[in-house]
């Protein structure tokens, strides 16, 4: 494990990295504070820190509170090094951001056991945020695919219209539907369905941007949300998805199969501001029309442009007779 140690005087400095080195960690030494600082604050950098406390720029103290302060970085295990022993000198250093104290001069035997102490904690902090980011995951994944799933896509939509709309950009929207899927699940069984489910899922991922959102919609029907896309391009980035899907083999458990996919499509630029619930709508409109037309092909919702008049301005031989 990485360690930092800062100490202005140089011949402590190195006892005490001659002493780290042997006992196995990598040491960084630094003369002042503000290295230090610099150090710590490295997305790699040392995440054990011995700190003199008195130093030139930055004080052991100072460094600590200054770490605490940066929220964003992982968690720092620092030692305060210092020949003063008093209680309140204890206290205030603590009291800075230091996870513990030694006084010089100090045994190396327990300095090698306080420092195993906070790789301990370090490890029980990484296991912590790991269980956090996994508990993450699970909520904004679908748990077959590991797309987003259905709520955390729909937010991610959600405000990707609103930003489209207030900087006057496209949001395409393509709602895709697996071809005759419950055959698959019907001939061949639920495990070769999820089999065809994770390899669409990754070839849908693979034929977007890395900026785009891919989400499981439900069943078989995933929702893709392709961001700032001109509209003159958008039919045929939604062809090359479906292409994707319809020119290739997936291999199965039970052997190849080849499916397709039929798609419908939505420029947010057309529709105004509409919630996002008229918009899904109409794009699950166009999807049907899609595989009313035998599938396997695209159909582009598009706005209306009749214009219906109110009754009493119809002439009379026109209205309707209830």
């Amino acid at each position: 494990m990485k360690i930092l140690i800062a100490d202005d005087e140089a011949l402590s400095r190195r006892l005490l990295e001659r002493t780290l080195d042997r006992a196995g960690y990598e040491v960084v030494a630094v003369e002042n504070g503000k290295q230090a600082l610099e150090q710590l604050s490295k997305p790699e950098g040392p995440r054990l820190a011995l700190l003199d406390w008195v130093m030139p720029e930055l004080d052991g103290p100072g460094v600590c509170r200054a770490v605490r302060t940066r929220s964003e970085q992982t968690y720092v295990y620092m030692v305060l090094l210092t020949s003063k022993g008093s209680k309140e000198e204890t206290v205030l250093g603590l009291e800075s951001g230091a996870d513990d104290y030694l006084t010089k001069p100090f045994n190396a035997e327990e300095l090698r056991a306080r420092l195993r102490v906070g790789e301990r904690i370090l490890l029980l902090e990484d296991r912590l945020v790991e269980a956090r980011e996994n508990m993450r995951f699970r909520a904004t994944h679908d748990q077959l695919t590991s797309l987003l799933n259905r709520g955390a896509i729909m937010d991610l939509l959600a405000r990707e219209l609103h930003r489209s709309h207030r900087e006057q950009k496209s949001t395409a929207i393509l709602l895709g539907d697996v071809d005759h899927f419950k055959l698959v699940n019907d001939t061949l069984g639920h495990v070769v369905g999820d089999e065809v489910l994770i390899e669409i899922a990754n070839r849908l991922l693979a034929a977007v941007r890395s900026y785009d959102f891919v989400g499981r919609y439900g069943g078989e029907e995933f929702l893709v949300v392709l961001n700032n896309c001109d509209p003159a391009f958008a039919p045929g980035r939604a062809e090359e998805i479906r292409k994707s899907i319809s020119n290739l083999v997936i291999q199965t458990a039970k052997g190849p199969l080849t499916l397709t996919m039929s798609l419908g499509l939505l420029l947010s630029s057309e529709w105004g501001k509409k919630p996002i619930e008229e918009l899904l709508h109409e794009v699950d409109i166009a999807l049907y029309e899609a595989k009313a037309a035998g599938r396997d092909c695209l159909r582009i919702s598009k706005p209306s442009t009749a214009v219906e008049l109110p009754p009493a301005t119809l002439p009379q031989s026109v209205r309707l007779r209830h």
